[in-house]
């Protein structure tokens, strides 16, 4: 059985110049925020606050950001496409983000300024399920690619929003390469959450918007009584949201920031090895996991940056970690609220888990200054995007140690 590995950041609480956090600011982050309000459908994602869990594990709070809920389509990632879609059709229309909201971008009268585009992007599921509806929401055309091994249930999802998807014989990356390559092969336009030379607007927008949940998760935090979380966990696939949130986090809590840790499957580890080898590092091949949605080799560099100067640690998860989150936050105690959470975004829960519980994980408990006092924030980024493998896991517990 493969083990939890992980790899102290000792340089993240040390002074010194550090990458710029300033476009995860409050203040930047409100405009996404704001642009979300305008949506008929926008409501806060509930902040779940596992009281008796937290008792049994022996901390103070243990704090669940359910994406679940999250527009009617099981997860966070439309966040970031419908923000980076606003800004790209505000730009055409040279108006600002907050002078534009969806009712006004899909009038027949901005239709007939903007003409036909399509979207193209690629995804594991719910980020092009979310590029999807924004632009079937918008009257626009998506083109989405998916990588082998894909979910079906996931495809049709993506389908339904009247999107030209399909799964391809490629990993995640090389999908990737693929949107930037027929987008501009047929003047369509990438909306991909990780950036690369020459593409970084885009990225930015898509990470600012899924600041969203961070400022709704503050603001909640506030309402139950509680300042600050002395910890998070972070998920991350090319590290677009664990990049928006950690700069957040740095940018909100400059005098009591919380200890950090960025959690990865082991078959997609490109943030722990970047770690390891102090520098961006890529992972290749097929990348097969249940965290379909964390199935990336390639880090997000602008994600990256901000991550390696202020996370404090990083760790690299077998399967079983997923799927013990999974089964603990779909079986509550007692007047616990029930989260039903995908396998990404399960794991984040299933490595708090699994460092309350298990003694070979005892040093980095401590490492992690986890004791009694500690106020623990997760984010469950999904919900059972895939029905029918959540039930394999938490009914008939698959992937169990």
């Amino acid at each position: 059985m493969e083990n939890v590995r992980w790899i102290i950041n000792d340089n993240s609480r040390v002074s010194g110049e550090k990458a710029n956090v300033d476009a995860f600011s409050q203040n930047e982050i409100s405009k996404a925020r704001n642009f979300h309000k305008k949506f008929d459908i926008y409501e806060p994602t509930p902040l779940a606050r596992l009281t008796e869990l937290s008792a049994k594990l022996g901390v103070k709070e243990f704090l669940v950001k359910d994406e679940s809920k999250r527009f009617g389509l099981n997860a966070f990632k439309v966040l970031g496409g419908s923000y980076a879609i606003g800004n790209f059709l505000a730009e055409k229309l040279e108006k600002n983000i907050d002078e534009v909201d969806f009712d006004m971008l899909k009038s027949n009268e901005t239709k007939e300024k903007l003409g036909d585009i399509t979207f193209y992007t690629a995804t594991d599921g719910n980020h092009g399920r979310g590029v999807a509806w924004a632009a079937n929401q918008l009257g626009q055309k998506s083109v989405v690619y998916m990588p082998k091994g894909s979910s079906q249930y996931r495809l049709d999802k993506i389908k339904a929003e009247g999107s030209d998807a399909s799964i391809t014989d490629m990993n995640y990356d090389e999908a990737v390469r693929l949107a930037d390559k027929n987008a501009k092969a047929t003047g369509g336009e990438v909306i991909q959450d990780t950036a690369w030379e020459g593409y970084v607007k885009v990225p930015m927008w898509i990470m600012q918007g899924y600041g969203t949940l961070m400022l709704e998760a503050v603001e909640q935090m506030e309402e139950y009584g509680i300042d600050a979380p002395t910890h998070v966990f972070l998920q991350a696939g090319v590290g677009a949201m664990a990049g928006a949130v950690q700069g957040m986090i740095a940018s909100i809590y400059p005098e009591n920031r919380p200890i950090t840790t960025i959690v990865e499957p082991e078959v997609a580890n490109c943030i722990f090895r970047s770690a390891e080898n102090k520098k961006m590092t890529n992972v290749t091949g097929d990348m097969f996991t249940i965290m379909a949605g964390l199935a990336c080799g390639e880090p997000n560099p602008i994600g990256w940056d901000i991550m390696k100067d202020y996370s404090d640690a990083f760790i690299s998860c077998p399967e079983y970690v997923a799927a013990d989150g999974m089964r603990v936050l779909g079986n509550p105690l007692g007047n616990d609220p029930k989260v039903i959470s995908g396998e990404s975004g399960a794991v984040t829960s299933g490595i708090v888990y699994e460092i309350l519980t298990d003694e070979n994980l005892k040093e980095l408990k401590e490492k992690l200054k986890i004791d009694e006092n500690s106020k623990i924030l997760v984010i469950s980024t999904e919900g059972d995007t895939d029905p029918d493998n959540y039930r394999k896991i938490v009914w008939d517990g698959e992937f169990s140690r």
